[in-house]
């Protein structure tokens, strides 16, 4: 039976810690980072500031609950796929999670991981250890695959902040007309190529990905 969450005799729903991240993660999701105060998480909530004290301690506090309600949403892959497979599936979802919350991104490193962000570096840390890599070995490796996930997604996330800008349009019109194209044919022709196709395109992430999967699997084979 789903649970029912108990409300006010102002038919208002209570105030709760689960309620104060989920209105924090609205916030961030809509306006950033920077938009995400005490003050207007409590407009949001239609509280007074002060009553946000009772559920959590300070910001900081807030930002981590939501860095770690953000890592919540990364699968756990499934215990009967080789490892491959798995890494795949939790760097896949890694990826599109940090692209629905552009905000996580700049708050990879939290110096007070919550239990999302350790259940997903233990679960990537145990498809490494149990496929034999060794402990040295997997250390590299966990650092590799969190940089290409972490470098992929914020290169996605700044050419999304660019795409549209004046400053961008007057760059690509530059390449169009051929402004560069004697001295640098090899980047005009990616410039091109960039103005004519998606760079949300997760078949290209996906390739990068198996690219280095395959590359890590030689130097496991090579031990």
């Amino acid at each position: 039976m789903p649970k029912q969450t108990r409300r006010r005799s102002d038919g208002r729903v209570p105030l709760s810690r689960e309620r104060v991240l989920r209105a924090a993660v609205a916030l961030a999701d809509e306006g950033g980072i920077e938009a995400l105060s005490m003050r207007k998480l409590a407009d949001e909530l239609g509280v007074k500031a002060m009553s946000l004290y009772n559920h959590v301690a300070n910001k900081d506090d807030v930002l981590d609950g939501i860095v770690d309600s953000a890592w919540g949403e990364i699968v756990a892959p499934g215990g009967d796929a080789d490892w491959k497979t798995q890494i795949r599936e939790i760097a896949v979802s890694a990826h599109e999670t940090l692209l629905r919350h552009p905000w996580a991104s700049g708050l990879w490193a939290r110096q007070k991981p919550g239990p999302a962000r350790l259940r997903y570096g233990e679960s990537l840390l145990g498809c490494l250890r149990d496929a034999g890599f060794s402990k040295n070995r997997t250390y590299h490796a966990y650092h590799i695959i969190e940089s290409y996930i972490l470098g992929y997604t914020l290169q996605v996330l700044s050419y999304r902040a660019v795409g549209d800008t004046e400053q961008f349009e007057d760059i690509g019109a530059s390449f169009v007309r051929g402004d560069f194209s004697a001295e640098f044919p090899h980047f005009t022709e990616h410039a091109l190529q960039h103005m004519e196709s998606d760079h949300d395109d997760v078949n290209a992430y996906e390739l990068g990905l198996d690219l280095l999967l395959d590359g890590l699997e030689q130097l496991r084979d090579t031990a």
